[in-house]
């Protein structure tokens, strides 16, 4: 076995070495992978000169992936292309596009289809062309806030079921960002508060800005919850923040992580981002 790695914070996120996935990866090494990823959450893959099929292969080693929905620019596909570059013309999008101004959700912090009724396992992020400084992304670790959680909030939560929506979240940022046909794709849907990861058992809340409000609660009651939640999960011991560079493959699992994207100068700079989604394997 080749695979090597080195923790990128005291309490989640490693980097993994001796990886060449556009080489193919073994069985041995990928086993090592996947174990790495349930203990670390986080795994930072540097170097990975992949096209799309490399990509979307080796992500199907942990399951099936989602397709992406219409509401994203080119739906329908295993690929999600983040990107603030045109892809006919190859010139910079203004940043006060339609495109550009719905991707800004993503600098909230948020898990990847936590408003599906089936939520994603993983997602991997490859870096085909990164800005020279800004556009970190930030992980945090719901997993570890939770062991610190007191007692009594952990009695708290258990059992409650929140109601996620991309509806929500973007509607945080502007009002009109989808049109009828696009909001009934994406209805809300009912998501456990706490959840376990079915391999090591170990438990995690899950939050983030597409979380409207708690079942049972008075909405603004339920809100504050969640915001509680989010705060106490993003801060600095539970945060791990990712400076890219090109080639890079960042893998997180959405099961137990937030995630956003930071800014960076939009109208100078390009980045092109390809996700893969690993799909979940049933409701929370």
């Amino acid at each position: 076995m080749t695979v090597t790695h080195q923790k990128l914070s005291k309490r989640f996120a490693a980097e993994v070495r001796g990886i060449d996935i556009a080489a193919g990866v073994s069985a041995e090494d990928f086993a090592e992978v996947e174990r790495l990823f349930n203990q670390h959450s986080v795994l930072v893959f540097r170097d990975q000169d992949i096209d799309d099929d490399q990509q979307a292969d080796f992500s199907r080693r942990f399951g099936a992936l989602e397709k992406t929905v219409i509401i994203n620019e080119g739906g329908g596909t295993e690929i999600a292309i983040i990107a603030n570059v045109h892809p006919e013309t190859d010139e910079i999008i203004p940043p006060d596009d339609h495109r550009m101004v719905f991707n800004s959700g993503n600098e909230m912090w948020h898990s990847d289809s936590s408003f599906k009724a089936v939520p994603a396992t993983a997602s991997l992020l490859s870096g085909r062309e990164v800005p020279p400084t800004g556009a970190d992304t930030e992980f945090a670790s719901m997993r570890a806030a939770y062991a610190d959680l007191p007692a009594e909030t952990k009695q708290r939560i258990e059992g409650l079921v929140a109601e996620h929506s991309i509806l929500y979240s973007r509607s945080l940022i502007a009002p009109d960002l989808f049109n009828e046909e696009e909001a009934d794709e994406v209805p809300p849907v009912r998501q456990a508060v706490v959840r376990e990861n079915p391999v090591n058992g170990r438990k995690n809340f899950y939050v983030g800005s597409h979380a409207s409000h708690i079942e049972g609660m008075d909405i603004e009651e339920g809100r504050a919850l969640i915001g509680e939640l989010v705060e106490f999960a993003t801060r600095p011991e539970y945060v791990f923040a990712h400076k890219w560079r090109p080639m890079d493959l960042v893998m997180w699992d959405n099961r137990c992580c937030m995630h956003r994207g930071r800014s960076w100068e939009k109208a100078r700079y390009r980045r092109v981002m390809h996700r893969t989604t690993v799909a979940g394997i049933g409701p929370t």
